[in-house]
């Protein structure tokens, strides 16, 4: 089963800057899309960015000239650069890819466990 672990999530001032990365623990042999998604506490999981093999990327309003979604294929892992950050981006951050693994003959719906962010004023 592909697992995906998140970090980089932390504490940081209004304006701060960080970097979620999300690891796969395997290669994947087709991937249909990579995002990250977040959760603020009361609220729903809400679509943040998303990004294809071929590096077309799209964000939600919010984040738009803030976040930067980026991926590195050889080393699994997928990429969230978050400058100018606002305290209303305060959430769980969590990644997805929906893929097929080299394990498997199908195509799953992989997500991890989340990284949270908290940004104070």
């Amino acid at each position: 089963q592909v697992q995906l672990v998140e970090s980089g999530g932390g504490l940081v001032q209004a304006g701060g800057s960080l970097r979620l990365s999300c690891a796969a623990s395997e290669r994947f042999f087709s991937i249909r899309i990579m995002g990250w998604y977040r959760q603020a506490s009361g609220k729903q999981r809400g679509l943040v960015a998303t990004i294809t093999t071929e590096g077309l990327t799209t964000y939600t309003d919010s984040v738009k000239g803030r976040f930067a979604v980026s991926r590195d294929i050889v080393k699994n892992t997928m990429y969230l650069q978050m400058n100018s950050l606002k305290p209303e981006d305060t959430a769980v951050y969590y990644c997805n890819i929906v893929g097929r693994p080299y394990s498997d003959s199908l195509f799953g719906n992989y997500w991890g466990n989340g990284t949270l962010v908290t940004v104070s004023s």
